[in-house]
Formats: C-alpha cells, sequence, structure tokens
C-alpha cells in the first residue's frame, strides 16, 4: 500500500536517534525466560526512561526541530498522561513553557506527575479529542505549537529509534509485540523494523473497549470510537478522523493487532511483577498479556515492548497482590 507524503524514513529515524543521544535512554533489553517456552521472549525496558515512558523518544526528537518562531508561544499537547509527561520533561530542558490538556479519564497519579514538571495543566471533558479541542483552542488564540501524541512525522521518527536499538542487539528477532494505540509506537518501529527485515512481524496488542486503531483498520478508515476507563488507560484515545500518518502506515506495515479483556491485562500486569519485579501500567503488559492468553503465533525471537511503568500505585498494589480492583463499570480480577 502508498504511504503519504512525508512518511519518516529509516535514514530520518537514524537522524532522529543522533537527536536524542544523551537525552533519552537506550534502554535494555532482557530475557523473560519466565515467558519463554519454544519461543524466547525478551523485554524491551522502555518503562526506565526517566519520565516513566518510551514517549520521551518522540517529543524530544519534535520539540528539538521546533523553529524559534514555534519555540516563542511554548509547546503544549492533548494526553492520556504519558506523552504529557515527555512533553513537559522535553520542553523544561529546552526552557520552554508547556500546556498539557487531559480529559477526566486519566488517572491523577499521572496529572500529578505532569504537572511536578512545571506544566500547566488543563482538565478538560471526558475523552482526548475533547482536550485536542482546548489544544486546538490555544494554538489559534495563544500562539501555542501543538506537539500531537502521535500523528506527526517527528514523533514516529523518534518512536522508532526503539527498532534500531533492538535489531541491532538481536538481529535474529521474528516478531516485535507493541502496544498500540493512537500508532505512533509501531508506525516508527515498524519504519525501521521492515526497512532493516522486511520479513519481521510486527503485532500490535490494545484492549477491547475503545480500541480506536484496530477498529479504523477494521472499517479501512479512520473511526471514532466511544473510551471508555480501561487498565490499559495509555491505550485509549481516538486516532482523529483526520488522521495523516499513523492510519496508512499501520494499515502498510502491520502485520496483525490483537485485543484483551480486562482480565487478561491484569494477568499481563502481575505476571511482570510476580516473574520479573516490573512495575509496570496496563498498556506496557499488553504483550505479557497476549502470550498468557495463547493469543500469540510466534516463530523464532520475539520482543515485547515494555511501554511505561506510570501506573496508580494504589491500582498496581492490588494488582500486584492479587485483588479486585474497578475499571469503570467492571470489578476485574485476573
Amino acid at each position: 500500500m502508498t504511504l503519504p507524503v512525508a512518511t519518516p524514513s529509516l535514514a530520518d529515524i537514524r537522524q532522529a536517534r543522533e537527536v536524542i543521544a544523551g537525552r533519552v535512554l537506550c534502554t535494555p533489553l532482557i530475557p523473560a525466560p519466565a515467558f519463554s517456552g519454544s519461543t524466547e521472549i525478551l523485554l524491551k525496558l522502555e518503562s526506565l526512561q526517566p519520565t516513566g515512558a518510551f514517549k520521551l523518544r518522540g517529543a524530544t526528537n519534535a520539540i528539538h526541530h521546533l523553529t524559534a518562531a514555534e519555540r516563542a508561544g511554548g509547546v503544549g499537547c492533548c494526553s492520556t498522561g504519558n506523552h504529557g509527561r515527555a512533553v513537559a520533561y522535553a520542553a523544561a530542558q529546552a526552557g520552554l513553557r508547556a500546556i498539557v490538556c487531559l480529559s477526566s479519564l486519566v488517572p491523577s497519579a499521572k496529572v500529578d506527575a505532569i504537572a511536578a514538571l512545571g506544566a500547566d495543566i488543563r482538565r478538560v471533558g471526558d475523552s482526548q479529542d475533547a482536550a485536542q479541542t482546548e489544544i486546538d483552542r490555544l494554538v489559534r488564540e495563544e500562539r501555542l505549537t501543538d506537539i500531537p501524541p502521535f500523528d506527526h512525522p517527528r514523533v514516529i521518527e523518534g518512536q522508532g529509534t526503539i527498532a534500531l536499538e533492538l535489531l541491532e542487539e538481536r538481529p535474529d528477532l521474528a516478531t516485535i509485540v507493541v502496544p498500540l494505540s493512537g500508532g505512533g509506537l509501531i508506525s516508527g518501529i515498524a519504519i525501521a523494523a521492515k526497512a532493516l527485515k522486511p520479513d519481521i512481524r510486527i503485532i500490535g496488542v490494545s484492549m477491547q473497549r475503545g480500541a480506536a486503531m484496530h477498529e479504523s483498520l477494521a472499517a479501512g478508515r479512520p473511526i471514532a470510537v466511544t473510551e471508555a476507563p480501561s487498565l490499559a488507560d495509555s491505550l485509549g484515545g481516538g486516532i482523529g478522523i483526520g488522521n495523516r500518518w499513523t492510519f496508512a502506515i499501520c494499515r502498510a506495515l502491520v502485520d496483525e493487532t490483537i485485543l484483551l479483556s480486562e482480565a487478561e491485562i491484569y494477568r499481563g500486569m502481575r505476571a511482570l511483577f510476580c516473574e520479573q519485579r516490573l512495575v509496570s501500567e496496563g498498556a506496557a503488559a499488553v504483550g505479557v498479556a497476549a502470550l498468557l492468553a495463547g493469543k500469540l503465533a510466534l516463530n523464532g525471537p520475539t520482543a515485547l515492548i515494555v511501554s511505561g511503568h506510570n501506573v496508580d500505585p494504589a491500582q498496581f498494589l492490588a494488582v500486584a497482590g492479587g485483588e479486585s480492583v474497578r475499571i469503570g463499570d467492571q470489578i476485574v480480577k485476573g
């Protein structure tokens, strides 16, 4: 399938790695013997980034490339939490003001962490679309520069640097399993990985309720979905009806998408803690969750992206202890 004009290339992603070097960690890729059987499983620990999630890669690259005029009014974004934290951190490093708009569905722990980095927080509506509407207003009226959470070439380039690290360390990888939301992470990884190794499989994993990219790919066009509370709250939000890049990239380069129940995500979070002593948010555990649910058909060494650890402490302690948790209108236990 044809990719959009200005789709990032492997060369662009390699340049992004030079930009973010020293500002963003080259995260470890560790063996996961508890999850390996006939197939070797490895975990890419993006949860160890300074802001606790992979989003710092794209935000740092995007802010680096801003012009003086774009920097003048400061930067902003809408976010489900991790992107806002990354933009706040990268903006502070660059000496820029930052405004982050978040819906009511974003957990308070993530909101507090963004505020601690000096960003101006705006709580708007009950969806990411509502938060984006407020950012659009600020762009028009206050000359703010929007740093989109996923549908932007510079953001995609930054996230794609993960694939460079993976395939340099393990060129024998057969599959990369990626948490799937708006598609910035999986798009960047797919572009770089497929350019370096065309036969590698790229699998996206999301939650059953409100999986915008999965539903859009099934429909053959970007569609709106109803957002719902989830353990994988970082995967919430729409992809934008006017999506310019990530939908087309995912349609062209992603081999499969998988959906998980809340109970399956719960079991993934708990397994990462019990077997690997890793604190993970629900979105970061979806690769392990899909593996444990028997939903991944693998054939060769596989990397699972552990995307972040910015989880509400009380919720995580309950999951780690095997206790029930309330997620919206559901009571969930693994």
